[in-house]
């Protein structure tokens, strides 16, 4: 997608306070990737080689990849790792999955073979100890699947432990809130692409006023009628945000969907931990 379309890279830089964080993880830092659709048309070369390079110069601690590596057909993610291999982190690459990756029957599997193949760990329901056992890290099932049962994972933690959560689709942090998730790390919504200024995603608009509107007067605007479902909570459809004790953030993406992106630059996120 040429940068026309969806704008210059973003670096975001945040600091994340977690209450009991251990002496020895204050710092560290963490590099968080998403939204990839690596296709041939939706991201282009540069773009990826500079998120990458951008990544590498953080020097991080931990890299997390939030889904979304392939648009549908998974044949992709076979150059796309070509390049994933070059990113580099002190303790190792994490990854979840998206809904486009398991759109066919067995996208999931070629996905996951893929970014195994490279050294990448990827999560599905699963609790891996990158930074130890003071801070453990979850990976869940993306909410579109049938196996989405954050119950599953969430309930083999210890409440007083902290710990960071890597869920595709930032609405499940609605269901998150019945555990303590002192980071949680989403994607999905590719911060809205169309955003107004001091309002928000033309999505979040839309939605609230999409009912009063014609059906043939909406079928005009195709990009909004289709996407408005994407997500249900809009007002997280980018950067950080607290629910309760818990705390949520949203990753913009790399990829870019017509008719592009306007005031809503993709990004990479560079998140360094302090301790509450």
């Amino acid at each position: 997608m040429h940068w026309l379309l969806s704008g210059p890279l973003s670096t975001e830089k945040l600091t994340v306070k977690i209450a009991g964080l251990p002496a020895p993880l204050q710092g560290k830092k963490l590099v968080q990737l998403s939204d990839f659709h690596y296709d041939g048309l939706r991201l282009s070369e540069g773009m990826l080689e500079k998120a990458i390079a951008v990544s590498n110069q953080a020097e991080p601690d931990l890299v997390l990849l939030t889904g979304d590596y392939v648009t549908d057909d998974p044949k992709p993610i076979h150059q796309l790792i070509l390049k994933l291999k070059h990113l580099q982190s002190r303790c190792g690459i994490y990854a979840i999955l998206g809904n486009h990756d398991i759109y066919y029957k067995h996208a999931k599997a070629e996905v996951t073979e893929a970014l195994t193949s490279i050294g990448i760990h990827v999560l599905w329901n699963e609790i891996a100890y990158p930074l130890g056992k003071e801070l453990p890290l979850v990976g869940l099932a993306d909410s579109w699947s049938r196996e989405f049962n954050p119950a599953l994972v969430m309930n083999q933690l210890n409440p007083t432990t902290p710990c960071i959560v890597l869920s595709h689709n930032p609405d499940s942090a609605e269901i998150l809130q019945a555990w303590r998730v002192d980071l949680q790390l989403s994607g999905h919504t590719h911060g809205g692409q169309i955003v107004i200024p001091g309002i928000g995603p033309a999505a979040f608009v839309y939605s609230k006023i999409a009912k009063k509107i014609p059906l043939k007067m909406r079928r005009r605007v195709r990009f909004l009628e289709e996407n408005v479902y994407i997500v249900s909570h809009w007002e997280w459809a980018q950067g950080f945000h607290r629910l309760g004790k818990n705390q949520l953030y949203v990753n913009r993406g790399l990829g870019t969907y017509l008719p592009g992106r306007l005031f809503c630059r993709p990004e990479v996120t560079i998140i360094t931990l302090q301790n509450e």
